[in-house]
């Protein structure tokens, strides 16, 4: 029997006075036991129980993990949902999930209201201190977490919905505790490590991956919400942080800060963890040569618990790869065909181990699709070199063909990332009545300077066969980013991009 709530409360029983969240409010670990205590025993006076569905709206505060493992102990299946959600997308989510409950941070309340009532679901109003409006007064507390069976769905996370309408990803009790249990020793995790970062815990790399992995082990939690660049580093400085976690958009963000931080001012950095989207290795040796700090990749998916493989601190770090595969995972890269590919050859990665989900909520048709026995087929491209270190090329769906040429953005990215004015890049393919799609890039220039096409096309030859270098080019202030700051290629109006060309 198991339970992520468990784990954070082992914790306590040893050691409760140890700090489990330090900023933006001090709350030990035998405070955090407490506070989710009430929380479960206020879930289990209003009726609701193990297995119920419960919708959790709340940014990356304190009183995110207050409710999320009081929630877990009482049993409950937590649904958690980006906070800038509208009613429209709240409602999708309750009326999928049979979720007849609802828990908003006070700040995002009336999408959620608006979704709520009409179909006659209660919303609590939570605030801080998980004062929740709306909860019915619950004497005492639970005093023991619910003892889950392994397969038990617990958490269900719904994917982002690129094609068709978004899917719930079914994550079991053992797939969170398997989860927190595989970064461990890739990270030579220990209760003396300071976790800082400005992630959504609603977000399977912030919750399951950060959070639960941390706080399973002892380890404290410090966030910043909303995201800022200096806040997050003067908070490593200040909190002298041992790790750090953040997706490309962030670490990039805090490269173009102005600070004056040196490495030393951060000497007690000694990870730092990047996942969400493969991050350009311009920007990982300019952080390192800038903070003296370097940035490990890793690879995991909403349906993976987050976790697939990771940079193993204890290896050979190589720039260009997110790492071999963690603990009790296997990989694999196919082609086409089915066939198991050669090694450094491009195809279709899949993978199977003790985090990937149980299956898509209520689609067994989405499940089959995604499940080939153990081995869930993730949609990205990549190979595997002779030390089983996997690389990322792209997403399938993302590929360009021009001319019969396959093209993978990424690479492009890579090359245009290098370019000293360039501070963002998205490339994507647009349609073309020659080549069948052309080479575009969406481009955030640096503040002040202004950048011209045919420069950057003349510039980018030197690095890319000529089919790769992009010919359509739109400068923008800023690119399309999702809650984890993740660049959304499928909100880039490609029908402007070739009316822009035309």
């Amino acid at each position: 029997m198991v339970n992520i709530a468990e784990r954070v409360w082992d914790v306590a029983r040893s050691t409760p006075r140890r700090l489990a969240l330090r900023s933006p409010r001090e709350i030990s670990y035998g405070q955090l036991r407490a506070a989710n205590q009430r929380v479960a025993a206020t879930v289990l006076a209003s009726g609701r129980g193990p297995h119920d569905r419960v919708l959790l709206i709340a940014p990356s505060v304190p009183e995110f993990p207050e409710v999320y493992y009081g929630l877990h102990a009482a049993g409950c299946t937590v649904v958690t949902m980006n906070t800038m959600s509208t009613a429209h997308e709240i409602g999708y989510v309750l009326d999928d999930s049979g979720a007849d409950l609802v828990i908003v941070w006070h700040e995002h309340v009336r999408a959620a209201a608006e979704a709520a009532g009409g179909r006659d679901i209660e919303v609590w109003e939570l605030g801080e201190g998980t004062e929740m409006d709306g909860a019915p007064a619950a004497p005492g507390g639970a005093t023991e977490a619910f003892e889950h069976d392994p397969q038990d769905t617990v958490v269900i996370l719904y994917t982002s919905g690129t094609t068709g309408q978004p899917k719930g990803a079914e994550l079991t009790a053992a797939n969170l505790v398997d989860t927190a249990d595989s970064f461990r020793p890739v990270l030579n995790l220990t209760s003396e490590d300071r976790l800082g970062t400005a992630l959504p815990l609603f977000h399977v790399f912030g919750q399951a991956a950060c959070m639960n992995t941390f706080l399973a082990a002892g380890a404290s939690l410090s966030l910043v919400h909303p995201f800022d660049p200096d806040a997050l580093l003067r908070l490593m400085r200040d909190e002298r942080l041992t790790a750090l976690a953040g997706v490309p958009t962030m670490w990039n963000a805090m490269l173009h800060a102005r600070t004056a931080l040196a490495p030393g001012d951060v000497a007690s950095m000694r990870i730092a963890l990047s996942g969400g989207a493969s991050l350009p290795a311009e920007v990982i040796e300019r952080f390192a040569d800038r903070f003296g700090c370097a940035i490990l990749e890793g690879y995991g998916l909403t349906e993976s618990t987050g976790a697939a493989t990771f940079n193993d601190v204890n290896r050979e770090q190589r720039v260009g790869t997110v790492g071999p595969a963690l603990p009790g995972t296997s990989l694999q890269v196919r082609r086409p065909d089915g066939a198991c590919a050669d090694e450094d050859e491009v195809g279709e990665i899949l993978m199977s181990g003790p985090t990937v989900m149980k299956g898509y909520w209520n689609r067994p048709e989405a499940t089959a699709e995604a499940l080939d026995g153990d081995w869930l087929r993730t949609g990205d491209l990549g190979s595997l070199d002779a030390d089983g270190y996997l690389r990322i090329v792209d997403r399938s769906k993302d590929l360009i063909i021009r001319g019969g040429y396959n093209v993978y953005p990424r690479e492009v990215e890579e090359v245009l990332y290098r370019h000293p004015d360039i501070v963002e890049v998205a490339v994507v393919g647009v349609p073309d009545g020659y080549y069948g799609e052309e080479v575009a890039a969406v481009i955030v220039a640096s503040p002040g300077v202004e950048l011209d096409g045919e420069e950057i096309t003349r510039w980018t030859k030197g690095y890319l066969s000529s089919y790769k270098v992009p010919r359509v080019f739109s400068f923008v202030d800023q690119l399309p980013k999702g809650a984890t700051g993740k660049i959304l290629k499928r909100s880039i109006d490609r029908e402007a991009l070739v009316a822009r060309r035309e």
